[in-house]
């Protein structure tokens, strides 16, 4: 599949994700199609460029709570992106918590599924190499 056509259907089925997460956990509202579009792009620039750098920041509690330092990071980040993208609406913190714990898993789902099939196989063969 052309990697430009992988971006653009990962972006349209992590738009759909977050159009399933109000079905699951209220307190969260996406009003529409285009503002899941938005918020799935500003969510994926966020996590690609700020994400990394706040991570870093807090590298010592991050060490000290073993990782799970890095859920607060994340749901900080999804209720940012919601108070930024009109039409998305989280009501608190632990809203967004579970929200962007939600959102994660969903989004891993599309990865495997849209996920280039080449790395994969160089992956395999390079593991049974050794």
């Amino acid at each position: 599949m052309n990697p430009t056509l992988r971006l653009l259907l990962r972006w349209a089925l992590n738009a759909v994700a977050l159009l399933i997460i109000p079905e699951i956990i209220s307190g969260i509202t996406v009003e529409s199609y285009l503002s899941a579009l938005a918020a799935a792009v500003l969510l994926g620039l966020v996590n690609a460029l700020i994400r990394p750098i706040l991570v870093l920041i807090t590298l010592p509690i991050t060490l000290l709570t073993l990782g799970l330092f890095t859920l607060v990071i994340n749901a900080f980040l999804f209720w940012g992106v919601s108070g930024l993208v009109g039409g998305v609406q989280v009501s608190d913190f632990w809203t967004a918590f579970w929200g962007a714990l939600l959102y994660s898993v969903l989004t891993w789902i599309v990865n495997l599924a849209v996920g280039d099939p080449d790395r994969r196989v160089r992956i395999v063969v390079d593991h049974h190499r050794r």
